[in-house]
């Protein structure tokens, strides 16, 4: 068997998907995995910890099935052909997740790497897990980060896969140096006034302004384009959130924050990660905010708290969004995240702490009342 490379651009992971979608069930259990590799996470190999943890836990569950030996020697085979995968740290992506996939009978060893991943969890099914996958793209969106400063301005585009520059702007400046004011400019600097350096550096704000407002309006045409899920604006220094006072009005929602990046030299890597880590932060104020409208819906009736609860009316279908704890290791939590991807229900896994306090394990916003 022959392990895949690593799927990195969306075409790489379409690719996947059509192997994985195409499986059907058969003589075989195929292991999905999904697992969180946040800074948190890496730090004195937490994430090995847990996958090791889930290894066990999903062989031991598999055993129990009492199915044919084969199959079984299959699954062991391949558990164990996932955990020496995850214990060298080298073959791990830069990224924030990773899915894996893996079936001996199939020759299958398919690896992702993801911008995010909803829980860390482990399963052994008769087919790929994929549902997860299948929703990254459209739920992540697309952020666009426009990196600029007083002389030009990048543009990158972050989908869930992959990061574009797309064509820039350059200011027409006026060059940094003396200032040329002739007889008036002599006679204000004599008294002390400076009239040609203050038409100068009036030139220089104008020049200035009127960049960032075309800065402003290519974002805005990029939006119109193709709608944005988020907006990033980077730059150094105090001019880092020059541009934001340009923005058009409609995008002021969008915007996820602002970063201090080079303009000039930052990789597209860079940005990337610095779009994640403001979309990260984002995230945590949604799950402050649906933890505070499952509080505040309790007494309405349009929201439930607590585990049995909530699997009661995902089984009903009334679960709008799903929320769970993302530090509880109750396999019933990995099971409700399937089953609300299945029913297309949003999926917030709870990591903030304020949030998770606000719920029991599991928690659900109500498309109806019963």
């Amino acid at each position: 068997m022959t392990a895949l490379p690593l799927a990195g651009t969306a075409q790489d992971v379409r690719d996947v998907l059509r192997r994985l979608t195409a499986v059907e069930p058969g003589p075989y259990r195929v292991v999905s995995c999904y697992l969180k590799l946040e800074p948190r996470d890496k730090t004195r190999g937490k994430y090995l910890i847990k996958m090791k943890n889930r290894v066990r836990e999903a062989a031991a569950a598999f055993e129990r099935q009492g199915l044919e030996r084969a199959v079984r020697d299959g699954v062991t085979a391949d558990l164990e052909r996932v955990r020496r995968y995850f214990e060298e740290p080298g073959r791990l992506p830069p990224s924030r997740g990773i899915a894996l996939f893996a079936c001996t009978p199939l020759d299958l060893f398919d690896v992702v790497p993801l911008p995010f991943v909803h829980r860390s969890r482990l399963r052994v099914e008769a087919t790929p897990l994929v549902r997860e996958l299948v929703a990254l793209e459209q739920e992540f969106g697309t952020i666009l980060v426009a990196a600029c400063d007083r002389t030009g301005a990048r543009f990158f585009e972050i989908t869930a896969f992959d990061v574009t520059e797309l064509p820039g702007l350059t200011a027409g400046a006026t060059r940094a140096g003396k200032f040329h004011g002739g007889r008036q400019a002599v006679r204000g600097a004599m008294l002390g006034g400076g009239y040609g350096e203050h038409n100068y550096h009036m030139r220089i704000r104008e020049e200035k302004h009127r960049h960032y407002a075309r800065v402003a309006d290519r974002i805005y045409q990029i939006h119109s384009q193709r709608p944005l899920s988020g907006l990033a604006v980077a730059g150094i220094g105090v001019d880092a959130a020059a541009l934001v006072p340009h923005l058009h009005t409609y995008l002021h929602d969008l915007l996820l924050g602002v970063v201090k990046l080079n303009p000039k030299h930052s990789s597209p890597a860079a940005v990337r990660e610095a779009a994640l880590s403001l979309r990260d932060e984002r995230e945590r104020a949604w799950e402050r905010a649906h933890a505070e409208a499952v509080t505040e819906g309790i007494g309405t009736g349009w929201a439930v708290n607590g585990v049995e609860p909530t699997l009661k009316a995902l089984a009903r279908g009334q679960a709008r969004t799903l929320l769970a704890d993302g530090n509880d290791d109750d396999p019933r939590l990995d099971e409700a995240v399937e089953e609300a991807l299945r029913q297309r229900a949003q999926v917030d896994v709870l990591y903030d702490d304020k949030a998770r306090r606000a719920v029991d394990g599991l928690a659900a916003l109500l498309r109806f009342r019963r």
